[in-house]
């Protein structure tokens, strides 16, 4: 069977990587600590300009919650324009309302304002009230795929919700686990819930050149967030998750 693979990235190395491996495209975000923000122009042109496998960009104006203002939604008007203009193939995003369910006008206006790049309602569905009719909400707003963990920390968890979704939606949508997905679990989730998608980021951990390191400070002001290392997607790692998913 023929699966898509797309890598979750906040870098344009880490993209590069990405396409390198063989990936059929990437979603492209900055600070994915916080679940992942739209990247600054500066990259997305780079991006554009280093990538010839599809480009989706997350449109998400601030870490948190899934509500947002009349500040924010202007905002997301605007970084998708940004994206149009910059040759994306596709957006990520989603409101929700207060009470936790999809907030449709909202989210359709953006997902008509994108057209024609791609559209894909994110993980803020994981965090929606009522499922079943979250997933028809998310149908409404004229999204062509739903990013989701099956309502969990972890798609592996969620398999059975997931695995329910895809049954639900028919062709009418992709649905696409994602979160916590790698080499030790993605032909198990493939084979569980048949999604024809897949979602991850194939990562390895990069030591900083930094020779002097100033103790005692931390720039963000969070303890236990590493300022000497990153994380970058893993050209190797992700070949060999390619391999894994022609063998199922």
């Amino acid at each position: 069977m023929d699966y898509k693979l797309e890598i979750c990235v906040d870098s344009v190395e880490s993209a590069i990587n990405g396409q390198a491996a063989g990936a059929d495209r990437v979603e492209f975000c900055d600070n994915l600590i916080e679940g992942g923000t739209t990247p600054s122009y500066g990259s997305l042109v780079s991006a554009r300009n280093n990538l010839t496998i599809g480009l989706h960009v997350i449109i998400r104006p601030r870490g948190g919650d899934f509500l947002y203002s009349d500040l924010d939604y202007d905002l997301m008007r605007r970084d998708i324009e940004i994206c149009g203009e910059t040759g994306v193939d596709g957006i990520v995003t989603g409101i929700l309302h207060p009470g936790g369910n999809i907030d449709v006008e909202r989210t359709a206006k953006l997902f008509e304002f994108a057209y024609p790049m791609s559209t894909t309602f994110h993980r803020a569905f994981d965090m929606c009230s009522d499922p079943v009719q979250g997933l028809e909400d998310v149908i409404s707003t004229g999204a062509s795929r739903l990013l989701t963990s099956g309502q969990k920390n972890k798609a592996q968890d969620g398999i059975e919700l997931i695995r329910q979704l895809i049954i639900q939606s028919g062709k009418r949508l992709i649905i696409m686990p994602g979160s916590g997905i790698d080499e030790t679990n993605a032909a198990l989730i493939l084979t569980a819930t048949k999604a024809r998608e897949i979602h991850l980021t194939g990562r390895k951990i990069i030591e900083s050149g930094m020779v002097f390191r100033r103790k005692g400070i931390n720039m963000g002001g969070v303890t236990g967030v590493p300022e000497f290392s990153r994380k970058v997607a893993d050209t190797e790692r992700i070949k060999k998750i390619i391999e894994i998913l022609k063998m199922i």
